[in-house]
């Protein structure tokens, strides 16, 4: 008898042994599958799109003239709707955030509101899109400015910032807290020199993180109206503009027309990258330096 529940065991450790086996083979040829359209993507971007990146490129002005045509004015269209984003969603965002969990009481209501901050972190941009563009483009009649642009798109990455700062603030060991009101600090004073300065890598990696998704969307300005071509470099929030993916967009269509303008796109996309490579790492270096202080 025992030799025999010997045996089944045995047969059923092969049995998962094998299991593991196929489990890892088959996750490690879907990585390996990823990776290399990854690679073939990025090898076909670089070599149709380094050729044009120049000075020229990347300080004139858009045209009809593929050989002419540069991004400077999506480069600062690009800077001045991160100028409306950022503080519009680390304010807003990171407050909400500390509401939800210092001050409000826990309960439906509170658990109503968190599921639906998460369940919007899902919905399609395009919808964030239609809602700017009926909310800041046609009732506040802004017009696809970039103020309007920039308010859409905190819309969208809102979610994340909050959902990522309830995280980071979730984190912080209880003890910290209640040792600074033991020393009689208040709240505020507990969360503004204990709770903020610990989770801050949390947040300010997932505000980063969330700024490299507008960075890279295009929908919701095509939904507004934002235009592409022949437009003065904006010089404040009150200007029109465009951005980088809506260049990329735009050359892409006119690539079946002039095959120039592909080139100019991959060249295009080449400096995105690069820019949202940047950001990453500026998330990373952030977040392990003011781990090391706090």
């Amino acid at each position: 008898m025992h030799m025999q529940t010997e045996q089944i065991r045995l047969r059923h450790m092969k049995t998962r042994l094998l299991l593991n086996q196929i489990s890892k083979f088959i996750f490690m040829l879907s990585a390996f599958f990823g990776l290399f359209f990854l690679a073939v993507l990025l090898v076909r971007v670089v070599t149709e799109g380094i050729g044009s990146i120049n000075f020229g490129f990347l300080t004139g002005k858009l045209s009809t003239q593929p050989e002419r045509a540069g991004i400077m004015g999506a480069i600062l269209g690009t800077f001045w709707l991160m100028l409306v984003v950022a503080p519009v969603t680390m304010f807003v965002g990171v407050g909400t955030a500390i509401y939800l969990e210092m001050y409000a009481k826990k309960g439906k209501l509170v658990s109503f509101i968190q599921t639906n901050i998460s369940n919007l972190a899902g919905v399609p941009s395009i919808v964030y899109g239609i809602l700017g563009l009926t909310v800041f483009v046609r009732t506040l009649n802004l017009g696809n400015i970039v103020l309007a642009g920039g308010l859409t798109m905190s819309l969208l990455i809102l979610p994340i910032v909050i959902v990522a700062s309830q995280e980071a603030i979730r984190a912080i060991p209880f003890h910290l807290s209640e040792a600074s009101y033991g020393v009689g600090a208040t709240k505020w004073q507990t969360i503004q020199r204990i709770i903020l300065p610990a989770a801050l890598p949390g947040i300010l990696t997932g505000a980063i993180l969330s700024l490299s998704r507008a960075i890279g969307e295009t929908a919701p300005l095509v939904v507004i109206g934002i235009p592409a071509l022949l437009i003065p470099f904006p010089g404040s929030i009150m200007d029109r503009f465009t951005v980088l993916p809506m260049q990329i967009y735009y050359w892409t269509l006119d690539a079946s027309l002039v095959s120039e303008y592909a080139n100019l796109a991959a060249a295009t996309i080449i400096v995105l990258l690069v820019t949202l490579f940047i950001l990453n790492a500026t998330a990373i270096i952030v977040r392990n330096k003011f781990q090391r202080v706090f």
